[in-house]
């Protein structure tokens, strides 16, 4: 049997978990697919797969030969497409995560525009808040805040900044006053993201220099959408990303507050893989997602013709996590 075949059939089975969903993937007979696994396994001597009647998964072997395989075919198909075409019209599935409220929140408008230029790409978009391996879950792009970016395996480039609102509704400043001084909020009841995001204290910047305050907090939650909801209904103060609640302050659901200090800002970054060339429906995708977000760094790295050179791929930044 094709090894390279072999290889293909065995990274869908484990990406749809068993065989008859793969092999309808491919078009291909069940019988086929179960024959190139086994043929892979008896190549390798070593079982690949752990089968039960409700489940299948990738043995300790399996997982690591899986993430191998997965470079190797992302590999030969972008020389493929450097090969035969640079101006290749992208096409095929575009494998993109980002975090749950700004995708929700920003990227429709975004893909919108993508697709009706590319119309050959069909992105498929994840939404999770928690650091992804791109490499290992197989992503084409990651949009990825600072904190969630846990991989040095993969090319960081800015994309833009959120900036954190202190907040409520105006029905509850009128119940309760308003703070002036963000040592004030520990006079309010306060709506806060999990100590993962921020830990135990917000840190403020004005003019007389930073002010750190540990909030009595009401509610913690990991999701900030939720923490808007919780806002919008007059449960407490609460901080939130400039991005999730733009149109509620124009509207005036809800009110700004200490707007003489700063918090720190969110930087969101685009991620990808560190390979050396790119396929056409990523290039391009990458280029059209700075353009949006970031037109002054889209200027400077002159279209989506340097993003597929080595160059704009080799400063690797060592991310962080907070």
């Amino acid at each position: 049997m094709d090894h390279l075949d072999s290889m293909r059939i065995f990274v869908k089975v484990a990406d749809l978990g068993g065989f008859a969903r793969a092999a309808s993937a491919l078009r291909i007979s069940n019988a086929v697919a179960t024959r190139h696994v086994a043929d892979l396994e008896d190549r390798l001597g070593t079982r690949l797969l752990n089968r039960t009647t409700r489940s299948l998964s990738p043995t300790e072997s399996g997982h690591a030969y899986l993430v191998r395989v997965r470079q190797i075919l992302e590999e030969l198909d972008d020389i493929e497409q450097m090969v035969s075409s640079r101006n290749l019209e992208p096409a095929g599935t575009l494998r993109i995560v980002a975090p749950m409220v700004f995708g929700l929140h920003k990227l429709a408008p975004v893909l919108q525009g993508y697709t009706a230029r590319y119309p050959r790409v069909t992105p498929d978009i994840t939404l999770v808040d928690r650091p992804v391996d791109l490499v290992e879950r197989g992503f084409d792009v990651g949009i990825v805040v600072a904190h969630q970016t846990g991989n040095a395996g993969f090319v960081v480039r800015p994309l833009t900044t959120a900036f954190m609102t202190v907040c409520a509704p105006p029905e509850y400043l009128q119940r309760h006053g308003t703070p002036t001084h963000p040592e004030h909020l520990l006079e309010y009841p306060c709506l806060s993201l999990s100590t993962d995001y921020w830990g135990e204290e917000w840190a403020f910047t004005g003019r007389a220099g930073e002010v750190r305050v540990s909030p009595a907090n009401a509610i913690v939650t990991n999701n900030t959408e939720m923490l808007r909801q919780f806002a919008l209904v007059g449960m407490g103060i609460a901080v939130l990303p400039s991005y999730l609640i733009e149109q509620d302050i124009m509207r005036g659901r809800l009110v700004p507050l200490l707007t003489d200090y700063h918090l720190p800002q969110i930087e969101v970054n685009v991620a990808y893989p560190s390979r050396r060339y790119f396929s056409a429906k990523t290039r391009t995708f990458i280029h059209h997602l700075i353009g949006y977000f970031n037109p002054m760094l889209h200027s400077m790295l002159g279209g989506p013709e340097l993003l597929a050179a080595p160059e704009f791929g080799s400063s690797i930044l060592q991310p962080s996590r907070t």
